[in-house]
């Protein structure tokens, strides 16, 4: 400032300072919703499976799908999807290489991770994910007993998992996928299962089975859906109509009929093996 006259100092101040607060007025605005209702049509990038999400039954097309078309309904527009074969492989967004053009939203596994936030808008959580456990029965203890483990593609942490396990002394075997794991199950070669908590949900209520939380140690997941950086305009759109879905029942309605009454409390048998199993464990914990 020494090289600067006296009198200019005070309005070249003024001009650092109120300068970049003008720029942002000169900004072009948001016009994500606008667009979007000129188009008449919600674009949303989803997996080509990943259940209960997503599947491929047209009659039951998943929870995330028909949140979507309730979307499209209250904004007055039609729902146009495409799947994308590597989302729902792990939760890293920045491998599934989507762009704007393909889609506004994205849904079918995403969750509000720091990686997902890096670069993606978030809605409101409506679902929660993690390790969870299926029993047939009630057991006594997790101590030796045998385990089918489904790691499917939900990117959990199966380290974690594997450690708490082993700690237990569990006996496991991979299953290649839902419907072995299923049959192991009834034919008692597994005395418990552990998926992903969607998944397990709807298993368990297909048959009968009780499905609980994977204990604390174990990390959960927000369940959302992602939106583009600036598009501002459509996230108040999208969380209002998110909302809208909530206050209406709608969202319970639709999360029942794939999990069916899985909000209950824990049973006091699954808290009391989990508890019995910890107490047993040499090396428990974390």
């Amino acid at each position: 400032m020494a090289l600067i006259p006296p009198r200019w100092r005070r309005p070249l101040s003024y001009l650092f300072i109120f300068a970049p607060l003008a720029a942002v007025y000169l900004l072009p605005p948001d016009t994500s919703l606008g667009e979007l209702r000129r188009a008449g049509v919600l674009r949303a990038c989803v997996p080509t499976l990943y259940p209960p999400l997503v599947t491929d039954d047209p009659t039951a097309p998943g929870i995330d799908i028909e949140l979507l078309a309730g979307l499209a309904k209250n904004l007055g527009v039609r729902l146009d999807l495409t799947r994308n074969e590597a989302m729902g492989r792990d939760f890293n967004p920045r491998s599934w290489h989507v762009t704007r053009a393909q889609c506004e939203v994205l849904a079918g596994g995403i969750v509000a991770s720091p990686v997902t936030k890096s670069f993606l808008e978030t809605s409101p959580a409506y679902e929660e994910t993690g390790w969870a456990f299926i029993l047939p029965t009630p057991l006594g203890s997790l101590q030796g007993r045998r385990a089918g483990v489904l790691a499917g593609v939900s990117g959990l942490d199966r380290i974690g998992l594997a450690r708490y396990l082993r700690e237990r002394m569990v006996e496991v075997t991979i299953a290649p996928g839902a419907a072995e794991l299923v049959r192991g199950l009834r034919d008692g070669r597994f005395e418990f299962a552990v998926t992903e908590r969607l998944l397990a949900g709807q298993l368990a209520s297909r048959e009968g089975w009780s499905v609980e939380w994977a204990p604390a140690a174990l990390p959960r997941y927000p369940v959302v859906l992602g939106l583009w950086k600036g598009d501002l305009t459509l996230k108040r759109a999208i969380v209002d109509g998110l909302e809208k879905l909530e206050r209406d029942g709608e969202t319970a309605a639709i999360i029942s009929r794939y999990l069916g009454d899985r909000r209950a409390a824990a049973s006091r048998d699954f808290a009391e093996f989990v508890s019995a199993a910890d107490a047993a464990s040499p090396t428990s914990g974390p």
